[in-house]
């Protein structure tokens, strides 16, 4: 590594990231969830007695988000924001070998609900801002600092709304957000993925319809229950063709497969037999990179043990490619069901396309110049993320966003992808130290 980190800033982030983690803002998708305002004012009191111009936003109760600007000493040189969100998803504490919500820091490590998705990035970045505060240091552009609530859920209660209505406040040029980083060695060298896209958000509502009876007669009947589970096998079978575009050859070239695999991965008649001999991780995140996803994952139906249902509600996240459109969606739905689509109904839970950013920027060439500090000879290849981010309402406006970080080689690429909501989440203190360094090294490049 090439690079020296500040101890000092690396220990302001650990002790940071614990007291986000600490105050358990769990969004569940609801609007009395969430409880951001917790975090919010925990980072207002962090940046307290800089002189930084910011302002709490209370979208609707408890749902606050922070934005901070500190201007540049040029108005038109470009601003960026770095954003990052406040909320963590729910876990199941029993699948947990430490307390979720604890925030300890064992063997170099800071576990908890949120240490990688992305509260690790919230605290690096206001570490990373306040610092360039406090040194006095002026930069041609502003610098936004956006701890937004709500992002878990979707960001009716964040971004989504707080772009719109304060403009003003958020206006820029850039934002970097989650996430990137991830180094990849191989005998094709040094790689990190940072990423520019990230997948649409197609999710349906299917009403399956049947008739009611009697459950002590069930022959013959017509169960929306069991019709529904047919839809749901067909669903879960469904895989349509992949799409294997520059950015996904680029990124399988780049992990060093064998030869076989790389070939088969990238080879429209053997992708899926090659997923499926692969690390299921690793083939998960290289599936939902290279299709459009299908997931049944909630089911409501039947009102009693002794009544035949007459009606199933079964929603799916589905996941778009860039480009594709909503009748595109349509139309998987009514190739993977075939003959039962006339007996299905949709309603649409969400509807975002595909956004993506180009590469090769003024940021990412400051990004570039950041990680090579770290990881000298180190190619940044353009990624996508599977699943969605604020950055898409950025990008809606013209917006350039990246997802970054900079990890150490402790975290492998498929320990990295399952601790993403997963079990266990934690994320090392090496880590957080080249994150928050390369924040730094990024503003310091980005105006050259």
């Amino acid at each position: 590594m090439a690079i020296t980190t500040d101890p000092k800033l690396t220990g302001e982030t650990v002790e940071l990231l614990q007291a986000l983690i600490r105050n358990q803002c769990v969004n569940d998708g609801t609007a009395e969830s969430g409880f951001e305002d917790r975090n919010a004012r925990v980072l207002r009191d962090e940046l307290e007695g800089t002189g930084v111009d910011m302002e709490l936003f209370e979208v609707s109760p408890g749902r606050t988000s922070l934005i901070a600007r500190y201007p540049g000493t040029d108005p038109d040189a470009p601003a960026v924001c770095l954003m990052g969100h406040t909320d963590v998803v729910p876990v199941s504490p029993d699948g947990w070998s430490r307390d979720p919500f604890g925030g300890e820091l064992v063997d170099g490590e800071v576990w908890g609900r949120g240490a990688v998705d992305m509260l690790n990035l919230t605290s690096s970045m206001a570490v990373a801002f306040r610092h360039v505060i406090r040194s006095g240091k002026r930069y041609p552009g502003d610098i936004i600092y956006f701890a937004v609530a709500d992002e878990e859920a979707g960001g009716a209660h964040g971004a989504e709304v707080l772009i719109k209505q304060q403009w003003d406040v958020l206006k820029c040029e850039y934002v970097l957000t989650e996430y990137g980083g991830i180094p990849i060695e191989s005998a094709n060298g040094r790689t990190v993925l940072i990423t520019t896209s990230e997948k649409g958000i197609g999710q349906r509502r299917l009403t399956i319809a049947g008739e009611p009876g009697h459950g002590s007669m069930p022959f013959g009947t017509d169960n929306a229950l069991v019709t529904a589970s047919e839809v749901v096998r067909r669903i879960t079978a469904y895989n349509p063709k992949a799409n294997i575009d520059a950015d996904f050859t680029a990124r399988v070239k780049a992990m060093g497969f064998a030869p076989d695999v790389e070939a088969g991965l990238l080879d429209h008649g053997r992708i899926t037999e090659t997923l499926q001999q692969m690390e299921p991780r690793m083939a998960r995140n290289l599936h939902a990179c290279s299709h459009t996803t299908f997931s049944p994952n909630v089911i409501h139906g039947g009102v009693k043990t002794n009544v035949i249902p007459d009606k199933v509600i079964l929603e799916v996240d589905i996941r778009t490619l860039p480009g594709e459109t909503n009748a595109e969606v349509e139309a998987h739905m009514a190739a993977a069901l075939g003959d039962l689509a006339s007996r299905v109904t949709y309603d649409e839970i969400a509807n975002d396309p595909s956004t993506k950013s180009p590469a090769y920027t003024p940021l990412w060439d400051a990004l570039s110049g950041a990680v090579n500090a770290a990881y000298p000879e180190t190619t940044l290849l353009p990624s996508m993320v599977t699943g969605g981010t604020d950055a898409r309402f950025f990008r809606e406006r013209g917006v350039i966003a990246y997802g970054a970080g900079l990890l150490s080689p402790k975290v492998s690429l498929e320990d990295f992808f399952t601790r993403f909501h997963g079990h266990d989440e934690r994320i090392d203190t090496e880590s957080l130290a080249l994150t928050t360094q390369l924040w730094l090294d990024v503003l310091d490049r980005l105006w050259d």
